[in-house]
């Protein structure tokens, strides 16, 4: 019986979200160049955004590109935005297919003009999709969103849309650019290291973390699915005992 048939369909987490890491190692390790293991990973996130639609999962939050990899070398980053590019031309129809809904977070404007223009058009493409919300983080860090989820905030304050005491955890999320979005209740990370890389700080509280050896590229449905068995094997108590939650 494999993972999948394990997974009570009627507890998955609303919303998943995953660290794509190790696309670059995967290369280094066949004696290819690191563009060559982002190439790779895109059928990765064919099989797992596939996985988590036929399953139900209601939001797939995947980290892309983060602010900090713009510091990457000039031609690894450059391929990056034209796989971008190519890739997301080529999925629309796919994505209207399975009645998937694109959404960005992240800071758009630093894309390129081609890249920027695609995503912007495949998020109107697929804007009356009802089905699995797909978000892709590009050129995001948590810290850059709080930041800027701060001055949003401090604005209105100051223009009188807002009063200090209007200030509170749900006024706050709702400023995020995650606001339209429940929080990831499950965190998968892939290649073996063990942090959150700036990635979602403050959505991640009360996240179930699981963290895999499996490089990106050769990440699949079924790890897809042996997280959610191992999310559902655990006790959710968000700070409460285990007989208040009973």
């Amino acid at each position: 019986m494999g993972s999948k048939d394990s997974i009570n369909i009627s507890s998955l987490p609303k919303h998943i979200a995953i660290i794509m890491d190790g696309n670059g190692r995967w290369a280094e390790e066949k004696g290819k160049d690191r563009l060559f293991g982002h190439l790779n990973g895109v059928e990765s996130v064919r099989e797992v955004v596939e996985g988590a639609a036929e399953l139900g999962v209601q939001y797939l939050t995947l980290y892309a590109f983060s602010t900090e990899n713009w510091d990457r070398p000039l031609e690894e980053v450059s391929g990056l935005m034209e796989l971008l590019a190519d890739t997301i031309r080529k999925e629309v129809p796919t994505l209207n297919k399975n009645n998937i809904k694109l959404h960005v977070i992240g800071d758009i404007n630093m894309l390129p003009v081609n890249a920027k223009n695609q995503l912007e058009e495949a998020i109107r493409e697929t804007s009356s999709n009802s089905g699995l919300n797909l978000i892709m983080a590009l050129s995001y860090s948590s810290r850059w969103e709080i930041v800027d989820t701060v001055k949003r905030i401090a604005k209105d304050v100051k223009d009188g849309i807002m009063q200090i005491e209007d200030i509170d955890q749900d006024s706050f999320h709702d400023k995020l650019v995650t606001g339209a979005f429940p929080d990831p209740e499950l965190m998968i990370r892939t290649s073996g290291e063990y942090r959150i890389s700036n990635f979602l700080l403050y959505q991640l509280a009360y996240a179930e973390l699981v963290f895999t050896n499996t490089l990106w590229p050769d990440f699949r449905k079924e790890h897809l699915y042996e997280a959610i068995v191992d999310y559902q094997k655990r006790e959710r108590r968000f700070g409460k005992t285990k007989q208040q939650i009973i």
